[in-house]
């Protein structure tokens, strides 16, 4: 089963104001077959020190068992070679047995990690929409080199530089 790009998002809520938008916006994103939710954990920590922890995902058990064994397999590659690669699939298979990449000893280190009264997210998104374009890609012959995000802030660093680059000629 092809793929497409994955995403790891982390974000922090330093005051968290959850209405039920970003909630929204993921469903929109479903249902247009834009995304798809691997996994995602959020927790959220009270003033009282109270933890409360949600997570959820688009994937079957059987899927999250194969997403698990190909992630692991390429982990255990990259760890210990060949040799590696059977014993990083079998974990991996394993970890995604209960439906969720991310497990519940996550939670708890996010919990340890955000201070009272915040919250964070950690989502793994595949960005669905990509699959085609990947694959294409392959056809052409193409080998992808490099790929990221470029953020706003990004950009004004960029601009800052080149002010700076400026200023001194």
């Amino acid at each position: 089963m092809p793929i497409g790009p994955v995403q790891l998002l982390v974000v922090s809520f330093e005051k968290p104001n959850f209405s039920g938008e970003i909630l929204e916006e993921l469903q929109r994103l479903r249902e247009n077959e834009l995304i798809r939710l691997i996994d995602v954990l959020v927790v959220e920590k009270t003033l009282d020190g109270d933890v409360v922890a949600l997570s959820w995902s688009d994937l079957s058990i059987e899927e999250a068992e194969d997403f698990g064994a190909t992630i692991g397999a390429l982990l255990g590659l990259g760890l210990a070679g060949e040799a590696g690669l059977e014993a990083g699939a079998l974990a991996g298979f394993e970890a995604g047995s209960d439906g969720h990449v991310l497990d519940e000893e996550q939670a708890w280190d996010v919990a340890a990690q955000i201070p009272r009264g915040s919250a964070a997210a950690i989502a793994l998104i595949e960005h669905v929409w990509a699959t085609p374009l990947r694959a294409a890609i392959a056809r052409a012959g193409g080998v992808p080199v490099s790929d990221g995000w470029v953020h706003p802030l990004d950009l004004v660093e960029v601009g800052l530089l080149a002010a700076d680059e400026l200023e001194r000629a």
